[in-house]
């Protein structure tokens, strides 16, 4: 598998052109960089738990430099819980990133269980800088991103143990996702997804859950969906937990923080309404 390939194979679909043009040229975005910087692990996704009320008193000079660090603790403790529900990895174990950003995960994935890790990316600006990380960490033997399409990834069939998707599933057609992680993972093996999710009990999207694909040019799923597809293509789950209210805190931070970017309103506002869940679903292939 090569790193990277023809645009062409990679993006099939218009959709798919304009998400990949966004992740291309957004390329400065304050939110990942910022925090990345804090240690080196660039993540593209949220953060879990109670924030330090600390970091907001003190000197007023360094007050933002301390909500920086707050914000990557917490979006680095989410990468935690998700590599908490992978299970029991072994180094000999190989494991796929869909849709793997600048690669944080993927880097922490590796310290934890010393194993090879795939991370796969429509972005070639994202997958290039995610091996760059790699590189200079030293990992670059075990930790490899290409400029890939989740849902045709061309590795081998059986030859996962453990997946994970991280607020990436919002860009992909489930059933056709599912179905490429259920060929990739060996039997038994582990899919863990964490994402947002629109709440079928309050009926159509909300305004606020609409702004959110707005902004990030996704498509959200409702929370039925994800259950529907995981049936469709033999991934049973065997843990869902409702994180919803642990991340509510991060974006209560973030909000007072010089990376606001305006979209924390929308979010604070689905979460706190119950238009939207935010989810980790752990389910194993049979």
């Amino acid at each position: 598998m090569t790193t990277t390939t023809n645009p062409a194979d990679v993006l099939r679909t218009t959709f798919q052109k304009s998400v990949a043009n966004y992740w291309n040229t957004n390329q400065n975005d304050p939110v990942n960089l910022r925090l990345g910087e804090v240690d080196g692990l660039y993540h593209h996704h949220y953060g879990l738990g109670p924030y330090d009320p600390s970091v907001l008193e003190g000197p007023e000079e360094t007050r933002n430099e301390r909500i920086i660090e707050e914000l990557h603790r917490l979006e680095t403790a989410q990468a935690e819980v998700l590599l908490d529900a992978l299970g029991a990895i072994a180094p000999t174990d190989r494991l796929l990133d869909a849709g793997s950003g600048r690669g944080g995960s993927s880097i922490m994935a590796n310290q934890r269980f010393g194993c090879e890790i795939d991370g796969v990316s429509i972005s070639e600006y994202q997958v290039g800088f995610a091996n760059e990380q790699a590189q200079l960490r030293g990992v670059a033997d075990k930790v490899r991103f290409h400029f890939r399409n989740m849902l045709e990834t061309g590795l081998e069939t059986g030859s996962r143990r453990a997946i994970w998707t991280n607020e990436t599933t919002m860009y992909v057609d489930l059933d056709e996702a599912f179905g490429e992680f259920a060929r990739l993972l060996e039997f038994g093996g582990r899919y863990v997804c964490i994402t947002g999710c629109s709440n079928d009990v309050t009926g159509l999207r909300s305004k606020a859950v609409s702004r959110i694909d707005e902004h990030y040019i996704c498509n959200i799923h409702p929370r039925s969906a994800y259950f529907k597809a995981l049936a469709n293509n033999g991934l049973v789950p065997i843990s869902v937990v409702d994180l919803t209210a642990d991340t509510i805190p991060y974006w209560e931070l973030r909000a007072q923080s010089s990376v606001a970017t305006g979209i924390e309103d929308p979010f604070l506002t689905a979460y706190k309404e119950g238009s939207f869940h935010y989810l980790l679903i752990a389910a194993d292939r049979i």
